[in-house]
């Protein structure tokens, strides 16, 4: 595909056609040192800017992200294959997150005063500094914006490393911020090797560091960041349960189900992987599945009516395909799909995967791409038992009338989130993070906007 290589190169190849439309050469030592000294610079003086300020910065760039909307949108289609539509709500829901902290998020971060004996006392939300921030590309703006603007408004500043493929939609977003007014400092792009990132982590002029991305990457940044005694966030993968009872509202189930496995392409963390269905409403659940799922329109991404276009990476495809075709050969039965579009681009057929048990790799593994594994649960408490037999535990789904039960059982459920009657999704006004491999800490809500914070106690007139 490219004679330029990938050790010397971020390379962006478009997944639909399998053609190299960016290169960009990793950056040196000098540069990076540069853009950190920039961003430690940066710190000392919007640290010093008011929230009001800093909100306002943030309406800025709400419209300077609006204002390029076709073009972000485009560039993401074409670097990693969302379908169009799909990648203008992207743009969209990051102009209002950061409209929604401009307004919601100074009161996160006002001080907390209290009594305490002999005297008086508050709490205070001071910024730590320049924050890492190494980012996937599933999502390559909201991902980098949902953690981004909550810390630059408590006073951080944000060095983004992103991912290879998607380095064009990493410059756009620098862009914006430079349109938006922001100072140099504030938001930098470094496009650096896994040896830079490092670097960065054991610098001094690097508070704290957050990654989304795989276990195996979670693994490397926790421990440098650990070693270095640096707080960080980690937002790993997922295998969520989607669990259907046999009071559920079925169509309703089927069509969030379709929408919270397929969306993306099926390259979401929080997506409904494993199908947990009560025995009662299996069949009929698996035959509207898959009538909806045959609906689905696959193909040019650039088309306003595709819904699944390619996978972002032709390695990440072959993964896929080993998984399905090793979960048949443990004896699992193939609905629809399962294989490789033919032609030049990146695409892999809605796939449904039925009578999977626990002992199989779709149960057991990540499967990150438009593939759905369906599990049979003999009742409610064996459908939560399956739900947690997993090293993950990011969200989960119940669906049921019983919205008592249903609550009941998110207590047992080992997750970060759980939606009841409705599919996974993240939003600013509530916290988004998981437990076990999944990672820890939290972003959004007020949560995210006091990760990255010194929380520090100030005593008044102790005597």
């Amino acid at each position: 595909m490219s004679s330029i290589s990938s050790q010397t190169h971020a390379i962006s190849i478009n997944p639909t056609t399998g053609e190299q439309i960016g290169h960009y050469a990793f950056e040196s030592d000098e540069a990076l040192d540069a853009a950190l000294t920039r961003a430690a610079s940066g710190f000392n003086t919007w640290k010093r800017k008011s929230l009001q300020e800093r909100s306002a910065a943030m309406v800025a760039l709400a419209k300077a992200l609006r204002d390029n909307a076709d073009a972000m949108a485009t560039m993401i289609t074409e670097e990693m294959g969302k379908p169009i539509t799909q990648a203008r709500g992207e743009i969209e829901k990051c102009a209002k997150l950061c409209e929604w902290y401009a307004e919601h998020g100074p009161a996160m971060l006002a001080a907390e005063p209290t009594q305490v004996e002999g005297g008086k006392a508050r709490i205070e939300y001071r910024p730590l500094g320049p924050i890492l921030a190494v980012m996937p590309w599933n999502f390559p703006v909201w991902q980098v914006l949902r953690g981004a603007v909550p810390a630059l408004l408590a006073g951080n500043t944000y060095v983004l490393k992103h991912a290879p493929n998607v380095m064009g939609s990493a410059y756009q977003i620098r862009d914006a911020f430079v349109r938006a007014g922001f100072a140099e400092g504030v938001f930098e792009v470094v496009n650096v090797t896994p040896d830079g990132v490092s670097r960065a982590i054991a610098d001094p002029r690097i508070s704290a560091v957050t990654l989304t991305g795989s276990v195996r990457a979670g693994t490397a940044i926790g421990a440098q960041a650990g070693a270095a005694l640096k707080k960080c966030v980690l937002e790993l993968g997922g295998s969520d349960p989607f669990i259907v009872l046999n009071d559920a509202d079925l169509d309703a189930a089927v069509q969030a189900a379709v929408i919270g496995r397929y969306q993306n392409s099926g390259q979401v963390c929080a997506a409904a992987k494993r199908l947990i269905i009560e025995k009662g409403v299996v069949e009929e659940f698996t035959q509207k599945f898959v009538e909806a799922t045959r609906k689905l329109v696959v193909g040019n991404p650039l088309s306003n009516d595709t819904y699944i276009g390619p996978m972002a990476r032709f390695d990440l495809r072959d993964e896929l395909d080993q998984q399905v075709r090793d979960t048949l050969e443990e004896g699992a039965t193939l609905l629809l799909g399962g294989a490789k579009a033919q032609g030049a681009g990146n695409f892999y057929e809605p796939t449904i995967l039925a009578n999977v048990t626990d002992r199989m790799t779709s149960f057991k593994q990540e499967l990150f791409g438009p593939v759905a594994s369906i599990i049979t649960a003999e009742d409610c408490a064996h459908a939560v038992a399956l739900a947690n037999d997993s090293e993950f535990g990011l969200t989960a789904t119940i669906y049921s009338a019983n919205v008592e039960l249903a609550q009941q059982l998110t207590g047992e459920l080992e997750t970060g989130g759980v939606f009841i009657n409705g599919y996974s999704a993240s939003d600013p006004r509530v916290a988004f993070g998981g437990v076990k491999k999944s990672g820890f800490g939290r972003e959004l809500s007020h949560f995210g906007v006091r990760e990255f914070c010194n929380v520090q106690t100030v005593w008044l007139d102790r005597n």
